[in-house]
C-alpha cells in the first residue's frame, strides 16, 4: 500500500493548541472529528478510547482535555496509524496516549490489547459509505476511511461497544440517513440513549447524527435540539464557531 507524504508542517486545530501531522492529499481531518470529540464527556480518569483514529485528532483533543485519563488509539491503516505515532510526542502525550495498529475486527488484537470491557468512554467517526453501496476514491488510504467492511455500521458498532466496560459511555458520528442503521446497532446495548442532529443551515435537514448513550442504562431515548454549523451566509454559528476554536465538551448534559 502506498503511503502519503505528509504535509511539511503540522496543522493545527483548537487556536493551534492541537498539532496534527496530515497526509498531503487524501483524507484529512475535519468537521465530523471536531464535533465528535466535543460531543463526549469530561472524565477525571479512567480510559479513552478512539476506534478508527485516523491520524488521531479526536483521542489526542480528548487526552489533551481530560489530563486525567489514559488514551488508546485504534487505527489498522498503516499510513495513518504512522502519521498517529508521531502525532502523539508532538503533541507531548507519550506518556498518556497509546497507539494500537490493529483490526478493530481482530477480537484476538483486543483481547492482546487489553481492551475488552475496560474502556471507560470510546468514540468512533466510522467509515461513512457501505460496500458496494457508492463509488468510492481509486486511494487506497483514503477509500480505508471512508467504506466500512461487510456487515456496515452495524458490525463496526458491535466490535466498537466490546470494548466499553458496564455503565461506559459511547460516542459515534455518522450520516444523517444512517440513524435506522445506528440504532439497529445499538438496540439492547445502550441506554440513557441521546441523539444530536447536526444541520448545515436554519431550516435545512441535517447531514449528521451523534448518537450518545451509556452500556447496560435502562434510561430512554431523547431526541436533543442539535447545532445548526452555518449561518445564511456560510460562516460558522456562533456556537459552532466556539466548539471549532476552543474545543472541550459542548454536548448538552
Amino acid at each position: 500500500m502506498a503511503v502519503n507524504c505528509a504535509t511539511p508542517d503540522p496543522d493545527a486545530l483548537f487556536d493551534g493548541r492541537l498539532l496534527l501531522r496530515q497526509p498531503a492529499r487524501g483524507h484529512r481531518v475535519g468537521a465530523d472529528a471536531v464535533l465528535l470529540a466535543a460531543a463526549a464527556p469530561t472524565l477525571s480518569k479512567g480510559l479513552i478510547v478512539d476506534v478508527g483514529a485516523g491520524v488521531g485528532a479526536v483521542g489526542l483533543a480528548l487526552a489533551q482535555w481530560n489530563p486525567g485519563a489514559q488514551v488508546a488509539l485504534i487505527e489498522k491503516n498503516p499510513a495513518a496509524a504512522a502519521l498517529a505515532r508521531e502525532n502523539i510526542p508532538l503533541n507531548g502525550l507519550d506518556d498518556r496516549v497509546r497507539l494500537i495498529e490493529a483490526d478493530l475486527f481482530d477480537a484476538a488484537a483486543r483481547k492482546a490489547a487489553g481492551l475488552v470491557e475496560t474502556a471507560d468512554l470510546v468514540v468512533t467517526n466510522p467509515p461513512f459509505l457501505n460496500p458496494g453501496a457508492a463509488r468510492f476514491s481509486p486511494d487506497a488510504n483514503r477509500a480505508m476511511a471512508h467504506v466500512l467492511d461487510e456487515g456496515g455500521v452495524e458490525k463496526w458498532l458491535r466490535a466498537s461497544l466490546a470494548l466499553l466496560r458496564p455503565g461506559g459511555v459511547f460516542v459515534v458520528i455518522h450520516r444523517a440517513d444512517a440513524l435506522a442503521d445506528l440504532l439497529a446497532g445499538l438496540f439492547g446495548r445502550l441506554g440513557a440513549l441521546q441523539i444530536f442532529p447536526v444541520f448545515p443551515r436554519e431550516g435545512e435537514a441535517a447531514v449528521r447524527m451523534i448518537l450518545r448513550g451509556r452500556k447496560g442504562s435502562k434510561a430512554p431515548l431523547a431526541l436533543l435540539p442539535g447545532l445548526v454549523l452555518h449561518q445564511a451566509d456560510g460562516r460558522f454559528t456562533a456556537r459552532a464557531e466556539e466548539i471549532h476554536r476552543r474545543g472541550g465538551p459542548n454536548f448538552p448534559d
